[in-house]
């Protein structure tokens, strides 16, 4: 003890005393407050920079989920325009389906009233028809005979008539056998040949004679064939023609036979109503129902009529025929029925 407190006195005695200029006192005085200021101000940051970090932290959050909020908004957006598209297109279906049934309902009603005219008239019509032809035989003068041969003529146009319409409202079961359309079409054309209307016009039968062989009912399709044909022809001045095509379809099991001509042409307005039963523009020189008769026919094949006219230039008519049709059992037994 003794020793550590004389070695202090010698130390004492060896070191001068501490002499601190005034300012370095006030410099002394200030450090503590400088670094309990720069404590301060690290404190500061640090929690300045702890609460950024939080900030920042939350603004990426909000930013992910202001993010998944617009994707949400587009997938109901799209959800929202899918179902009024479909919406959109139901109600088209609708007011088409709608348009269907009352062209139906306005067939079948035809239908009905076809069959009972056909019903009550034919029978009454026949025995004038026989009576007429009795007339004509024992009539001598010529006017008279004139006269006979006119209302034979009225009486048959009228029984034609029948024939149409009950043809359009039940057409027969189809009598399905293979068919080369280039042998109908030739044996279609050489049963016109000697028609009046024909004179002066040419006819070219370009169906190829290897085109495939088709089932149909050769008797509906010589009768559209001829329906349409008496139509080109109509409507074909004299120097003009009529042609025949057909082709296989690519990658369709069907076929497709045109008929075009240059005749006159159908007006716009008049081409989307052809099809419509009764209606006509030869002015008491027809039915009205060629066509009509032809589409239920064609139908009739699960085939398809198309008619694309230019005013003044001509018309073609394209029929789609399936190469293979199937003929249910029921169909069958009523064709053997309708044979034997």
């Amino acid at each position: 003890m003794e020793a550590s407190v004389s070695l202090a006195v010698m130390f004492g005695k060896l070191l001068p005393p501490l002499e601190f200029h005034p300012q370095q006192r006030v410099a002394l005085y200030l450090l503590p407050v400088m670094f309990a200021i720069l404590a301060v101000l690290f404190v500061a940051w640090y929690w300045r920079r702890h609460d950024l970090q939080k900030l920042s932290e939350e603004l990426r959050k909000a930013h992910e989920l202001g993010h998944q909020l617009q994707h949400e908004r587009d997938l109901a957006q799209e959800e929202l325009f899918r179902r009024l598209y479909e919406e959109r297109e139901l109600n088209k279906e609708k007011t088409q389906f709608q348009a269907q049934l009352a062209e139906y309902e306005k067939y079948a009603a035809l239908a009905r009233l076809a069959l009972g005219a056909a019903h009550e008239i034919n029978n009454p019509l026949l025995g004038i028809l026989s009576h007429l032809e009795l007339e004509l035989k024992a009539a001598v003068d010529a006017d008279q005979r004139v006269e006979i041969e006119q209302c034979i003529a009225g009486a048959k146009r009228i029984s034609a008539t029948l024939r149409g319409l009950v043809n359009y409202a039940r057409p027969g079961p189809l009598m399905l056998s293979k068919i080369s359309l280039q042998r109908l079409v030739t044996d279609t054309l050489s049963f016109l040949e000697g028609q009046p209307m024909l004179n002066g016009k040419t006819l070219e039968n370009q169906v190829p004679a290897d085109l495939p062989h088709i089932r149909a009912d050769a008797n509906q399709l010589s009768q559209v064939l001829m329906n349409l044909l008496l139509n080109a022809a109509e409507a074909t001045p004299e120097g003009g023609s009529i042609t025949i095509s057909a082709s296989k379809l690519t990658f369709v099991d069907s076929i497709e036979l045109r008929v075009s001509d240059t005749g006159s042409g159908i007006p716009p307005d008049i081409l989307p109503h052809v099809f419509e039963p009764f209606f006509t523009t030869k002015r008491g020189k027809g039915t009205g129902l060629g066509l009509s008769i032809s589409q239920t026919y064609v139908r009739s094949h699960n085939g398809d009529i198309r008619v694309d006219s230019v005013l003044n230039h001509g018309t073609t008519v394209t029929l789609t025929l399936p190469i293979r049709q199937e003929q249910s059992e029921e169909a069958a037994q009523e064709a053997a029925e309708v044979v034997v």
